[in-house]
């Protein structure tokens, strides 16, 4: 059955602030509170209204914005936006602050607060295209069926989990990383953000009949994922496995699925779009909390005995008290070489935890970087190890566009049509409205 899609720019709610007890907020310029004109100025409201501006040049700034929640660069901003504030209580009595605004004024927040409004422009329309093609993707599924936060199988000494984008009831997409990175203006702006959207405006990715899903991740560190290793075993042909660079190294030939070969690949450097050193490069095409850590393609992580028993329990629950750990050991990599299973032993019982997000959550306060690692334990005692160095590669679960990798595509003068069939194989660019 062919897919029904919009003729026309869609408006877009977006969740900025999820659960407040208060709200403070400027605004600038004429906005009318549910019919009623209401002056400039900053306000504290711990009631529902909906502010809409009367003309094209009126804004709002939120307080205290909650970014990069559950990730290392979580804190709070001060962020402007152009659109209708609309303040409702959630189902738990709490207010929750929504933009509703245009969906190519939203793309233009998206893709300066994803990269940064001075990458360059091929970058930013294959971004542009993608954020576009992913929203207008889950608003789809989102609208067809209720969709469910994903799957848990537990079974035998197994825990097997993965999400899928939250089922927003209030709105249609959350403002931060878990959807899609969106600050408003805060960020945007220049020339490059403005021709950007307005020469791919309503221009989507599409396989078949289907609207596609284009996933992207920070840096796949040389090897693109399949879809399957991170979410629900389906086949999506236009998000496989693939060598993120021109000439494919013999010597990863994929798949990386057995354990020699995912460790070649992890602990070697191979040429890669995403391979780049050039700080002054990633700093350009980065947002600027991004700039606090480069190692996009190769890191490492060391995790003490005492902090790793206390992630499993405190991610885990009853299910993670394994004891002391003597060995994390992998069960199955995917087509790239990330874990997808992975078996924590220890000397109570084992466990094996997978998919990859929920192995990386369970080794990190926040999120680990990717799943993509290999294990160096020791020194022992009693023995256990009293540490695990993890070495890995990436950013991010690795499926679909590589944003550093797209980066350093559009820096060496591919146009974005041809990033967008490098990370999208078979799909085509397709014009909405």
């Amino acid at each position: 059955m062919k897919t029904i899609l919009p003729n026309s720019e869609p408006t877009i709610a977006v969740g900025l602030i999820t659960s407040a007890d208060e709200l403070s907020f400027d605004l600038h310029g004429a906005f009318r509170e549910d019919g009623q004109p209401v002056a400039a100025g900053n306000y504290r409201v711990s009631r529902t209204g909906t502010y809409t501006p009367l003309d094209s040049d009126s804004t709002f700034t939120l307080h205290s914005v909650i970014i990069g929640v559950d990730f290392h660069w979580n804190r709070k901003e001060d962020e402007q936006f152009k659109g209708a504030l609309r303040v409702i209580r959630n189902g738990n009595g709490k207010l929750t602050a929504i933009n509703d605004v245009p969906l190519e004024t939203y793309l233009a927040g998206v893709i300066s607060s994803e990269m940064s409004a001075t990458a360059g422009l091929e970058l930013l329309k294959a971004h542009a295209v993608i954020s576009r093609s992913w929203l207008l993707a889950q608003l789809k599924s989102r609208r067809a069926v209720e969709r469910s936060p994903g799957a848990t199988v537990i079974s035998d000494g197994q825990l097997i989990r993965w999400y899928t984008q939250e089922n927003h009831k209030e709105f249609d997409v959350c403002a931060d990383d878990h959807c899609q990175r969106y600050q408003g203006l805060t960020r945007a702006g220049g020339a490059n953000v403005v021709e950007a959207i307005e020469s791919t405006t309503g221009k989507v990715l599409t396989f078949g009949d289907e609207l596609c899903d284009a996933r992207y991740s920070k840096a796949c560190g040389g090897m693109i994922e399949a879809y399957a290793a991170a979410w629900d075993d389906r086949v999506i042909p236009y998000l496989g496995a693939g060598y993120d660079g021109t000439r494919f190294p013999s010597e990863f030939k994929l798949p990386l699925t057995e354990e020699s070969k995912a460790i070649k690949w992890i602990l070697g450097r191979p040429p890669a779009f995403c391979l780049t050193e050039d700080r002054s490069a990633l700093e350009q095409v980065l947002p600027d909390f991004n700039h606090e850590t480069m190692d996009y393609y190769r890191w490492r992580v060391t995790i003490v005995q005492e902090e790793l028993q206390t992630l499993l329990r405190e991610k885990l629950g009853e299910m993670g008290e394994l004891g002391v750990i003597r060995a994390i050991e992998p069960v199955e990599r995917g087509e790239s070489g990330r874990l997808v299973r992975v078996r924590f032993v220890g000397t109570e019982r084992a466990l094996v935890v997978g998919k990859e997000l929920e192995i990386r959550r369970v080794l990190s306060k926040s999120h680990l970087y990717s799943s993509a690692f290999v294990v160096e334990p020791g020194p022992f005692t009693a023995g256990a190890p009293k540490e695990f160095t993890l070495v890995g590669a990436g950013w991010g679960h690795g499926v679909g566009l590589c944003q550093i990798g797209a980066a350093m595509m559009a820096a060496q003068g591919y146009r974005y049509e041809e990033i967008l069939s490098h990370y999208y194989p078979g799909s085509i660019l397709t014009t909405l409205y």
